[in-house]
């Protein structure tokens, strides 16, 4: 019998398709009317139980083995929302709607699991339940905990879940998989300094937001190298900053608004910088003879891997693509991802497949980046190892 990844090769040129048809027509969070048309159209066409509208617009393919006596049941997720950002360059399948792109793959996350369940259709050689989710929102839109809140794991009770994101820093042929914390938290935290305005040639007279605003955004600094443990991870960063009066040279405003994010993997960490950030903000504001209000929004939580199923993953990646083609001591991102709440939810991993290395593909959300069409198979492939292996047919 051929593997799961030669099988699948025989379908590539059909899975290319949908995959560039479904990037010159992206949709964002919680509208992805059509993509999720196109998957369950494609799931039902090849035999595939589907249900629709968990999460508004999400779908679930479900897959029964050859046999069910263990009652054992996994779940495989993909995203399906676009980027707000407009595509550069003239490939045959640009984006139709411009200021929308598929900038983080999730255009070939969603085709490689529609390889996976054709393949799992066509075979069926497990013993259990696949089930097959596909995801909207993962864009901000935390399409994954409402999934969950909707009750995807009740009505679909997998016992585990995995999710497969393509990596542009790894080379073809690899993944990268680890126990623990593989993503961050993803926190927003708005700031505005208020003080008193006046000329900017009497500043003796006014209470300068502008200066307590720069020594909050360089105090803010002290979080990660002063208050966190070295050996562990932080990230603060104020990314705008906005006054009351733009475009007069001598005027001080009345208030600045600074914008920016604080990402960690543990939660008591998490809980350390949301405290941080609200005294030095506050105190420094009011040293300054002003004051702040702090909006602190908590976002995704951390992407952590239980350990078994990330051991699980790599074992099963190293029979697909070699041992020496899975990077187990990957380093953390300090992206963000809301698969984390499915992992909250059951036991699973979230596993890197490369598509890009030195010279290939183009970083995640930027406006040239394109999937990597040649991974397709890969990807498809170990998803479905991953079902086979997982509920494996015992003698």
């Amino acid at each position: 019998m051929p593997s799961p990844v030669d099988h699948i090769r025989g379908y590539h040129a059909e899975l290319t398709r949908i995959r560039r048809d479904i990037h010159a027509h992206p949709e964002l969070a919680f509208e992805e009317t059509r993509t999720s048309e196109v998957v369950a159209s494609a799931l039902e066409r090849w035999g595939i139980e589907v249900h629709r509208g968990l999460a508004k617009t999400g779908v679930v393919g479900v897959i029964k083995g050859k046999t069910r006596a263990s009652g054992r049941a996994i779940g495989l997720r993909a995203d399906m929302d676009c980027l707000p950002l407009l595509e550069a360059g003239d490939r045959p399948y640009k984006s139709t709607h411009p200021g929308r792109m598929h900038a983080c793959g999730h255009d070939g996350h969603t085709t490689m699991l529609l390889g996976t369940a054709r393949y799992l259709a066509e075979t069926r050689n497990f013993d259990g339940t696949a089930y097959l989710i596909f995801q909207p929102a993962e864009e901000g839109g935390a399409g994954a905990d409402r999934m969950v809140k909707e009750g995807l794991f009740e009505n679909f009770p997998a016992d585990t879940v995995y999710a497969l994101h393509n990596w542009p820093m790894l080379e073809p042929g690899k993944i990268a998989v680890r126990a623990g914390p593989v993503m961050a938290a993803t926190d927003e935290i708005q700031i505005t300094v208020h003080g008193k305005g006046g000329h900017g040639a009497l500043p003796h007279l006014a209470a300068d937001p502008v200066v307590a605003s720069a020594q909050i955004v360089s105090a803010l600094q002290t979080i990660a190298s002063r208050n966190v443990n070295p050996l562990d991870a932080a990230v603060v960063s104020i990314c705008s900053m906005q006054t009351s009066q733009v475009g007069a040279f001598n005027i001080i405003p009345d208030f600045v608004r600074l914008v920016g994010t604080v990402r960690t993997f543990r939660a008591e960490t998490r809980a350390l910088a949301e405290r941080r950030v609200r005294e030095i903000a506050t105190a420094v504001a009011e040293a300054m003879g002003g004051s702040a209000a702090l909006e602190y929004r908590r976002g995704y939580p951390a992407t952590v891997n239980h350990a078994r199923e990330a051991e699980f993953a790599a074992a099963v990646g190293e029979r697909v693509f070699g041992a020496g083609n899975v990077v187990r001591d990957a380093e953390p991102t300090m992206g963000g991802e809301d698969f984390s709440y499915m992992l909250l939810a059951r036991p699973g991993a979230y596993v890197f497949l490369g598509q890009g290395g030195a010279d290939l593909g183009c970083l995640l959300h930027n406006s040239a980046y394109d999937f990597n069409d040649q991974v397709i198979p890969l990807g498809a492939g170990y998803l479905a190892a991953l079902v086979e292996e997982s509920l494996a047919i015992r003698p």
